[in-house]
C-alpha cells in the first residue's frame, strides 16, 4: 500500500515550524537608553523584522557596546620661566683693603691722641709762645683758639709730655709701615685705578655735595667711588705721606735739616703737621657720618668684602681689570 504520506514518521514527532524571531527593536532601545551617558554605541538602529533565527542553534539577540577609550585632558598649567634675580652679591673690598683699613683706624686714634698730649706745652697761655699752633689769627692777632682749657682737662692732658711722646714714636712706624703696605697694593693690585680721580670727579663731588645737602636730587653715576669718595680717598693718602715727612722733619730737625728747610723750617714744619692733624680729624668726622647715612649695606662691604647691588648694575671686574 502506499505510504500515507501523512503518517508521521517513527520515533519523530511532528515538525512545526520555528517561530520567527521577534524584532530586537524594543531591546536595542532599551540597551542604548540604559548605557552610561557619553558612551558609544555601536547598534543604535533596531534590527530587521525578517531575521529568523535556528531553533536549535539560535542565539540571543545582543547590542555591542564598546568602553570609551579614556582621554585625559592635559593639565592647565602654565609653564613658569624661573623669576629673575633682582639683586646680587658684589665683591667690593679686597682683603688686604680691609685689613689695612682696620688697622689703620686705632694707629690714627693713637697718634692724634698722643699728638695732643705732645702739643699741650704749647697751648697753655701762661707761656705766650710765639709759636702757639692752636689759634686762627694774623702775626699777633688771635681770631680764635681752637681748644680751650676745659678741653684739655677733659682729655686729662696736662703734665703728660713725656708719655705722649712714647706713644707717638711708637705708633708712628705701624702708621708708616701700613701707609707704605696701602699704596703698594695699590699699585700692584690695580685698584688705583679705581681710587684716582677722574676728569669729572670735581663736577660728580660737586653734584654729590648738593646731594647730601639736599639741594639736588639723583646722585650722578658712579662704579666702586663716586667723584667725592676718589678726591676725598686720594688727599688722605697724600695727607698721610705729608704727615711722615713733617712729622720726621720735627723729630730729627738736624739730622734731615734739608727736609726741614724746605718746609719752612722747623716753626713752619710744626704747623703744617698740625693742620695735617686737623685734616685728618675733619675727614674722620666726615667719613663716618657718611658711613652711617650709606647704611648697614655700605659697611658690611668693609667687613665682609661684598655688598648687595642691584642685579642690572655693571660689575666692578671690568674696572679691576682695566689697563
Amino acid at each position: 500500500m502506499p505510504e500515507n504520506p501523512e503518517k508521521p514518521m517513527e520515533g519523530k514527532g511532528p515538525i512545526e515550524p520555528a517561530e520567527p524571531v521577534k524584532p530586537i527593536t524594543g531591546a536595542a532601545e532599551e540597551t542604548v537608553e540604559n548605557a552610561p551617558k557619553g558612551l558609544p554605541v555601536a547598534a543604535k538602529e533596531p534590527a530587521t523584522k525578517d531575521v529568523v533565527a535556528d531553533t536549535a542553534n539560535a542565539a540571543p539577540a545582543c547590542v555591542l557596546v564598546t568602553a570609551p577609550t579614556p582621554v585625559v585632558a592635559a593639565p592647565d598649567v602654565e609653564t613658569k620661566r624661573p623669576a629673575a634675580a633682582t639683586i646680587r652679591l658684589e665683591r667690593k673690598h679686597p682683603l688686604a683693603i680691609r685689613w689695612m683699613h682696620w688697622v689703620n683706624f686705632p694707629v690714627l686714634f693713637t697718634m692724634i691722641w698722643s699728638g695732643l698730649l705732645i702739643y699741650w706745652n704749647d697751648s697753655d697761655n701762661a707761656y705766650q709762645h710765639p709759636h702757639a699752633v692752636y689759634r686762627v689769627g694774623v702775626g699777633s692777632l688771635t681770631l680764635v683758639r681752637l681748644f680751650p682749657p676745659w678741653f684739655w682737662k677733659a682729655i686729662n692732658a696736662p703734665y703728660r709730655v713725656t708719655e705722649g711722646l712714647g706713644y707717638h714714636f711708637f705708633f708712628m712706624w705701624l702708621f708708616a709701615i701700613n701707609g707704605i703696605l696701602y699704596v703698594s697694593y695699590l699699585l700692584v693690585s690695580g685698584e688705583w685705578r679705581l681710587l684716582v680721580p677722574e676728569r669729572r670727579s670735581v663736577w660728580d663731588a660737586i653734584q654729590v655735595t648738593l646731594v647730601d645737602l639736599h639741594l639736588r636730587k639723583g646722585l650722578p653715576p658712579q662704579k666702586k667711588y663716586n667723584g667725592a669718595q676718589r678726591i676725598a680717598y686720594s688727599a688722605v693718602i697724600l695727607m698721610g705721606l705729608g704727615s711722615l715727612v713733617t712729622g720726621f722733619s720735627i723729630y730729627k730737625p738736624t739730622q734731615v735739616h734739608w727736609v726741614t728747610t724746605l718746609l719752612g723750617g722747623y716753626e713752619m714744619a710744626r704747623w703744617e703737621h698740625f693742620w695735617l692733624t686737623m685734616g685728618f680729624c675733619a675727614f674722620f668726622v666726615v667719613h663716618v657720618v657718611q658711613v652711617v647715612l650709606a647704611g648697614w649695606n655700605n659697611f658690611r662691604s668693609m667687613v665682609s668684602g661684598y655688598e648687595i647691588v642691584p642685579a642690572t648694575k655693571a660689575t666692578l671686574e671690568e674696572e679691576r681689570s682695566a689697563r
